[in-house]
């Protein structure tokens, strides 16, 4: 591809310029099976070549050794990139089935620490609530998180998977840059009212899995058959068994679209996701994840494919006709909170 930059947009209203395509680096070392660590290495130095500023990781993902594997790049180019990560999901290595969330205060300062540490870094740009804890009022914990930013040790915060209620109640505590929710051709929820209160209050839109976690690009069909034993994605519904089979014919629009235009389903894919920023008027910057030049090649490529009207047309309808949910427990969503 070209050796052209990709162009920049705002990470908020009066946020720090980054490229308008991030990179989510949970798959380095969490979640999806088997990494090559030399090629992951090399990826993320490859996509900041390409303009590529906006890198996303998370305290939970690998128990922080996804933090601790990019702390070595993030070091070495700190004056050029973003770094954002959350808080907020607790799990046990030990027990697979522990899940729960927090949003205290206690446990949030516990929690930058941490992060701080294994990332190697004085600062965080952009520090998530990756899940909100209902019980603890919002002025609460994002009082506590603007707490981190007048001590230096948070740049922006960012909120994950809320309502248009709570993005409001939190922005009225502190400003807050970026919204994260998942967002795709298949995953269309966020349109429903966050995504309207994001543009009211000019804050960032990050779709996390704009491509369905893979699923869009094809490259598996059957979670169960596909995929590894240890991949993540075997234990989500929309992936296996009667489900991913009806998914699968949902696809064909998709591909029809990229063999009329000489692309891949993957651009098809995120180039209607990056195409929501003028469609919505408001910053949409996405971050799929991949562990390969060759695909950050093909997926930042998609940010020079404009989709006619025609075919937004056609692939419209496909979110609507998707089977099953997008987690196993959606009560760790916003969806039903407003």
């Amino acid at each position: 591809m070209s050796n052209e930059t990709i162009p920049t947009a705002p990470l908020g209203a009066g946020g720090p310029e980054v490229g308008i395509q991030g990179l989510g680096c949970m798959g380095m070392a969490h979640a999806y099976g088997p990494t090559d660590t030399d090629e992951a290495r090399a990826t993320l130095e490859h996509a900041l070549d390409l303009g590529v500023t906006l890198f996303d990781t998370a305290d939970i993902y690998g128990f922080g050794r996804n933090e601790e594997f990019i702390s070595p790049f993030v070091r070495a180019h700190r004056d050029r990139i973003l770094v954002a990560s959350k808080f907020g999901i607790v799990r046990r290595e030990d027990d697979p089935s522990y899940q729960t969330i927090r949003n205290d205060r206690a446990y949030i300062r516990q929690s930058v620490e941490g992060s701080l540490r294994r990332l190697g870094v004085d600062h965080i740009d952009l520090y998530y609530m990756h899940r909100r804890e209902v019980e603890v009022p919002m002025e609460e914990s994002v009082g506590a998180m603007a707490e981190l930013v007048q001590e230096g040790k948070v740049r922006h915060l960012g909120l994950s998977e809320v309502s248009p209620g709570e993005l409001r109640a939190a922005h009225a505590v502190h400003p807050i840059a970026a919204v994260q929710s998942e967002w795709s051709l298949f995953s269309r929820d966020v349109e429903e009212g966050v995504v309207a209160a994001a543009q009211e209050l000019g804050v960032a839109f990050v779709p996390y899995s704009p491509l369905g976690r893979g699923f869009l690009t094809g490259s598996f069909a059957s979670a169960e058959k596909d995929l590894a034993k240890d991949d993540w994605r075997r234990t989500q519904p929309r992936f296996t068994g009667e489900n991913a089979a009806a998914n699968v014919a949902l696809l064909e629009p998709v591909r029809e679209i990229a063999q009329a235009r000489g692309i891949t389903p993957a651009q098809v894919a995120l180039a209607w996701v990056q195409q929501r920023a003028s469609v919505h008027g408001l910053t949409v910057i996405p971050i799929p994840g991949t562990r390969k030049r060759s695909r950050l090649d093909e997926n930042v490529a998609a940010t020079r494919i404009t989709l006619s009207a025609e075919e937004l047309a056609v692939l419209e309808p496909i979110a609507g006709k998707v089977a099953g949910t997008r987690y196993t427990d959606m009560t760790f969503t916003a969806v039903g909170r407003e």
